[in-house]
């Protein structure tokens, strides 16, 4: 009988021991992906989740994710981004151009992709989009395009629009090209610009404030910057707020006009592909997103007063109810 019990026990630790064996040898080909975030990492997450799943990545078996969010605090993203080096992460994946250059400044050892950057090769971050040379590459965005095409859809939403506000980002780099695209578009419709710098969302009640006095007609908010707090004022106001980032028309935004997200997260999957299995970034030409998409929110819409002219809902890739 005790014989029979320790062989039990021996089977039993046997069958315990088998599995945690095969899952250590499992953990030595996990590759750890740091991705940084100025705000709330979704949907971006899941595309670029959905994005890897096609290429035979899954998270938790061959790859883990260290994910790091500055819940829209973009002074955060230095500390973010040397603790994703600390941890030794074999590629970090940053999100908006603040986040980029926070992961620049902390290593040029680990590879850096771009999930989008506002003009790379201005804002230093790459050499050339051909070869951006050092540890960087990805997806470089057109956000600087699209916030005159911005301007373009408030006049046609809002044909009476006279003044519109731009609320800027302080600490982003992409701030100087994206803030004359519309100021070049602006002048050509002959729509009186107002833009305010801020840092965070603890400055956006001022300037909601200074442009009620200053009877603005619409906003538009620079996507580096955190969407619900201006979002939550716009509404208030009754103001027209659009931005090129799909995450505000999410947030409450009227609308939104930008680079397709999921065309653009599964680019960057296939990056961390080619990185993780060998390639350099420096020998992998940035790239650009080829597909757009007009995003409307009908809801806000409707709590503003609006009716979106026929000819912009026939060119609307989704509406959100």
């Amino acid at each position: 009988m005790n014989n029979r019990r320790k062989l039990v026990v021996a089977l039993g630790a046997g069958a315990l021991t088998a599995p945690f064996g095969s899952f250590a040898q499992q953990q030595g080909k996990v590759r750890r992906i740091g991705l940084l975030f100025i705000a709330n990492p979704e949907p971006s997450l899941s595309l670029l989740r959905e994005g890897l799943r096609e290429l035979g990545y899954l998270d938790g078996k061959n790859i883990l994710f260290e994910l790091r969010s500055a819940a829209g605090k973009p002074n955060l993203l230095p500390v973010l981004a040397a603790e994703l080096v600390r941890l030794e992460v074999d590629i970090i994946v940053a999100f908006q151009t603040p986040a980029v250059r926070a992961a620049k400044q902390a290593t040029n050892r680990i590879p850096i992709v771009m999930a989008s950057a506002g003009d790379p090769v201005a804002t230093g971050l790459v050499a050339s989009l051909a070869r951006p040379g050092g540890n960087i590459t990805g997806m470089s965005s057109t956000t600087a395009e699209l916030a005159g095409k911005t301007l373009e859809l408030i006049r046609e939403i809002r044909p009476a629009v006279k003044r519109v506000a731009v609320l800027a980002n302080a600490d982003d780099p992409f701030t100087k090209p994206f803030l004359a695209q519309i100021r070049a578009a602006a002048q050509s419709m002959s729509i009186e610009l107002r833009s305010i710098m801020v840092r965070g969302p603890e400055e956006f009640d001022a300037a909601f404030e200074k442009w009620g006095s200053e009877r603005v007609d619409a906003v538009i908010v620079q996507p580096s910057l955190p969407g619900k707090h201006a979002v939550e004022l716009a509404v208030k106001r009754r103001l027209l707020l659009a931005s090129p980032s799909r995450a505000f028309a999410e947030a409450g935004g009227l609308f939104s006009y930008t680079a397709s997200l999921k065309e653009r997260l599964h680019r960057v999957a296939v990056f961390v592909d080619k990185i993780l299995k060998g390639a350099k970034p420096a020998d992998l030409p940035v790239e650009q997103t080829t597909k757009f998409e007009l995003v409307v929110n009908m809801k806000t819409a409707k709590a503003l007063g609006i009716k979106i002219p026929d000819v912009v809902l026939l060119r609307v890739d989704k509406v959100i109810e």
